[in-house]
């Protein structure tokens, strides 16, 4: 490795605050999923008792219709999550590959490339989920309001 002078690291610098910037974007996002995802668990376990009490018949079967959409919602949550840390997980050896590229001189933008295509693509399908989710309590609200 050689040494390299203030200068020099600038550039890198510049460069770095890209993905940095897009952590921050996505924790906030990741903070709406999560608590989207924290609202569908608190309410199908409310659902799940409410049907433990309810007699056999047409209120249990909407019931256990409302639970088994939010199980649907829980787990396209749980992959919107999943693909926003991949996110942010990428963003961060982003970062990384390019201080040590530029301080071993090393020639890895195929490398930088996959890692930020993989990146935006996790970002892409988390954005997609979360469009799914949202469709989905739209269901369970027009079955809500069918009651």
């Amino acid at each position: 490795m050689t040494s390299l002078s203030l200068n020099d690291l600038l550039p890198v610098l510049q460069l770095a605050i890209g993905p940095v910037i897009l952590i921050s974007g996505v924790g906030l996002l990741l903070l709406t999923i999560t608590n989207r995802l924290g609202r569908v668990v608190d309410r199908a376990r409310h659902l799940a008792r409410e049907q433990a009490n309810t007699p056999a018949g047409t209120a249990s079967s909407k019931l256990h219709l409302q639970i088994t959409i939010l199980n649907r919602r829980a787990g396209i949550l749980r992959a919107s999550c999943m693909m926003l840390a991949l996110t942010v997980l990428s963003a961060a050896i982003l970062v990384l590959l390019l201080f040590l590229a530029k301080l071993a001189n090393w020639e890895a933008g195929a490398v930088v490339i996959a890692v930020f295509c993989i990146g935006q693509l996790a970002l892409i399908g988390s954005v997609i989920a979360f469009m799914r989710d949202i469709n989905l309590s739209l269901t369970a609200l027009r079955l809500d309001l069918n009651m």
